[in-house]
């Protein structure tokens, strides 16, 4: 049986913190390691992020924010509505920011990628942006 949540809320950088809280609080059953919940809470924390710096360029928005448990898995969808991505290749590229903004590392894609066991971005120009996170926990022999 899964556990879900599905929330919206505005895209205000104040929300990423509630993201990362949901985040935290909803994996409780897998009874996560330290390090397991920061790595989590980071790649949620990168892509909500993304959203509303990338997504609506500093405007305001919904971001549609979903947790799925499913076993020993938990997915996390964040989805935003606003401009997309045009090149997704280029754009998970380490270092690339589609910001002009110096201070923006362009790592958020990769860091993602390396606290979650899948990744997918799905985008469309004009149609917004939606990132899958998945991770397994409890796969250390405990």
């Amino acid at each position: 049986m899964n556990n879900e949540f599905t929330i919206e809320f505005i895209s205000n950088s104040e929300n990423e913190r509630l993201a990362r809280t949901l985040c935290s609080v909803f994996l409780l059953p897998l009874d996560p390691t330290l390090d397991e919940l920061s790595e989590i809470k980071t790649a949620v924390s990168e892509a909500v992020t993304n959203a509303v710096i990338h997504g609506y360029k500093g405007g305001q928005g919904i971001i549609k924010f979903k947790g799925i448990l499913c076993g020993d898995t938990v997915t996390y969808i964040i989805s935003d509505f606003g401009q997309g991505i045009a090149d997704i290749d280029k754009a998970r590229e380490p270092l690339y920011s589609g910001s002009s903004d110096e201070e923006r590392s362009g790592m958020g894609f990769s860091i993602m990628e390396a606290f979650t066991d899948e990744m997918v971005v799905e985008s469309g120009v004009g149609e917004g942006t939606t990132v899958i996170l998945k991770k397994r926990f409890g796969c250390d022999g405990r």
